[in-house]
């Protein structure tokens, strides 16, 4: 073949993109599943983090293996409950292919977006009817319990959400983590810090039949039940964080008052209660 002409020079070009493209291609179905594995390892640590377990992962010799018995041992029950507190889904074993583990929260957030937005009155009842909220129940080292739920918001340049544990009775926090995806490091990325974090611990959300909205106060938190320090340089983050917050805590209500009465993990009278058929599929954040 003679190399000079143009018609080699293409051959060559689309023979070189092939293999580059195969290799490719095989490349990313061989790491597809620790790929897989990697962001259900980090949701599980984010859902132990926000009850303070899991807290040698960083010293684990082998992390994911850390986790994932770390998350079989503690996570015991994984629920999925409508806007009215029913429970619609439960599952107790293999919590990672559970309905509630798979739900994206970020769809949900549309929906609830989609609901605000609504005009008709019909239309907004019939969204609300689709939301599914899950939720992680959580036995603790010393014989307690804890309710994992979860939040999704827009932040000041891209989502943020967080995942709170719930305390038994019903009415408080015991933790908070909260996660970004392109907040500003230094200014609103601090939301991922302890220092932010830690400030919910034993914040009252539940009292009397109705949410109460933690407060992110610029200039210093005065009401220890029901406030924290904002993050210094980041006012749009900070409000963000008290909006979502109290929005998926108004969907969460009627369950809320379910952990209260005592009967948070316990279906509705005339509820039918399924196990949720498994599926390859893993759904993001």
């Amino acid at each position: 073949m003679n190399t000079n002409k143009n018609s080699y020079t293409v051959i060559y070009t689309i023979v070189l993109v092939a293999i580059v493209a195969t290799i490719l291609a095989l490349v990313s179905m061989g790491l597809k599943q620790k790929q897989q594995t990697n962001i259900e390892v980090e949701k599980q640590l984010s859902i132990l983090s926000s009850a303070n377990l899991a807290q040698d992962v960083k010293s684990a010799k082998d992390k994911n293996s850390y986790v994932q018995g770390e998350f079989a041992k503690y996570i015991t029950e994984a629920l999925v409950v409508n806007a009215k507190g029913e429970v619609v889904e439960s599952c107790t074993e293999d919590i990672t292919k559970s309905g509630a583990f798979k739900i994206s929260i970020a769809e949900e957030y549309a929906k609830m977006r989609d609901i605000d937005a609504a005009k008709d009155e019909a239309a907004k009842e019939s969204l609300i009817n689709e939301l599914r909220l899950p939720v992680f129940v959580c036995n603790m080292p010393d014989g307690g319990m804890r309710f994992i739920l979860s939040a999704y918001g827009a932040g000041l340049w891209g989502p943020i959400w967080a995942y709170v544990a719930v305390k038994k009775e019903g009415t408080e926090l015991s933790g908070a983590i909260f996660d970004h995806s392109s907040e500003t490091p230094g200014l609103g990325g601090e939301i991922v810090t302890d220092k932010f974090r830690n400030q919910f611990v034993d914040k009252v959300i539940f009292d009397n039949g109705e949410i109460c909205e933690i407060k992110v106060v610029k200039g210093g938190a005065k009401d220890p039940a029901h406030e924290v320090d904002a993050l210094s340089g980041a006012t749009i983050t900070s409000t963000s964080v008290q909006k979502m917050l109290t929005q998926w805590f108004n969907y969460y209500k009627p369950y809320l008052q379910l952990i209260v009465d005592g009967s948070g993990n316990m279906p509705e009278p005339g509820i039918e209660v399924k196990e949720f058929e498994q599926d390859p599929e893993v759904i993001e954040l």
